[in-house]
């Protein structure tokens, strides 16, 4: 799945500082999208009180759902797509030649550069189980106007999480970069971490994180309480009261900078998503689907869009079909902060 609706107030967006440990719980907002896509998208990122997490700018769940997706082609700058299924199969085409089906445990990863497009169909020709996570990397200044490329892994590393008293009690799949010193083979070009945690029942799973980076944890599957640890040699407002950080299904709790680790406690087993990563470079401006950093590269992108420009390559087997730019808003495109 893509973001494919028309502008709204998550469009613009800034990175921000953040200079401490916070508790932010935040849940997900439908999103129509309508049309021949007919799908129930739950969007998370961007929000007014929180644009990106490092540099993570987006986050939707398509599902769990039965639907027929036939997204066509559209286009992308500025960001990598990380797609991450739970139930069902994904058939992916792009400008880059790659024509693949993914399906659990596999990632899609592609990342735009200067400019990409793709489609996306559900596999047959009928609704089928859909369930999956997309979300989008912001690209740092050195990378965002370089070439297009594609990456599907089939295989990738977990680590075994233990409980404090050193018990099993979990598994951490490294979808994207690092975690605990386990490395996704993914391309990453900002420090980052995108890893699906898995909390047995009646256990307590130890996360070890690093302090330098701000993290937040999206609920999927089951319910879990949250106590983030600060460290003994840190300064701040105490850590997260776990009675009160209680995470499930399409929310997300935000826990900022300066912990050293999350306790993460599920009476039944729990499926959770860690992002996480170094405070981002730069601002944003995030409109439809691009990701740049000034009003005139989003006119400008879009306008080559219309155009059918090269820029953006030709999805093969696709003829004319493709999904049309909507109207840019009638205010100029600027980023926006956090709220404190």
């Amino acid at each position: 799945m893509t973001r494919l609706d028309a502008a709204g107030d998550e469009d613009v967006q800034q990175a921000s500082d953040c200079d401490g440990p916070r508790s932010l719980r935040l849940e997900a907002r439908d999103v129509p999208l309508g049309g021949v896509r007919a799908m129930e998208v739950r969007r998370i990122l961007p929000h007014r009180e929180l644009p990106m997490v490092g540099a993570w700018c987006f986050l939707d769940r398509f599902g769990p759902q039965e639907a027929l997706m036939r997204v066509e082609p559209h286009p992308h700058i500025g960001l990598q797509t990380v797609t991450w299924p739970f139930v069902g199969e994904v058939h992916h085409r792009d400008s880059v030649g790659s024509d693949v089906v993914v399906t659990r445990g596999e990632l899609n990863l592609m990342t735009s550069g200067a400019g990409i497009s793709h489609s996306e169909y559900s596999v047959g020709e009928h609704p089928i189980p859909l369930d999956a996570l997309q979300l989008w990397i912001a690209l740092p200044e050195n990378r965002r106007h370089g070439a297009p490329s594609f990456e599907r892994h089939t295989a990738l590393p977990t680590l075994e999480l233990q409980a404090p008293g050193g018990e099993p009690a979990g598994t951490a799949t490294v979808v994207m970069g690092e975690l605990a010193g386990t490395t996704s083979p993914a391309s990453a070009f900002t420090p980052l971490v995108g890893a699906e945690i898995v909390v047995l029942a009646g256990s307590t799973a130890r996360i070890p994180l690093r302090r330098e980076w701000e993290y937040a944890l999206v609920g999927a599957f089951g319910a879990a309480n949250v106590a983030a640890g600060l460290g003994a040699d840190a300064s701040g407002p105490g850590d997260v009261d776990p009675a009160a950080a209680t995470l499930g299904p399409h929310e997300l709790l935000y826990l900022g900078i300066g912990r050293d680790h999350i306790d993460v406690t599920a009476a039944e087993p729990a499926t959770l998503f860690l992002i996480g990563g170094e405070p981002f470079e730069s601002d944003l401006v995030m409109w439809w689907n691009f990701v740049g950093r000034t009003h005139d590269e989003i006119v400008e992108a879009r306008d080559a869009w219309e155009a059918g420009s090269t820029r953006f390559g030709h999805v093969v087997p696709h003829g004319d079909e493709r999904v049309p730019a909507p109207p840019l808003p009638g205010v100029r495109l600027t980023p926006r902060r956090r709220r404190p």
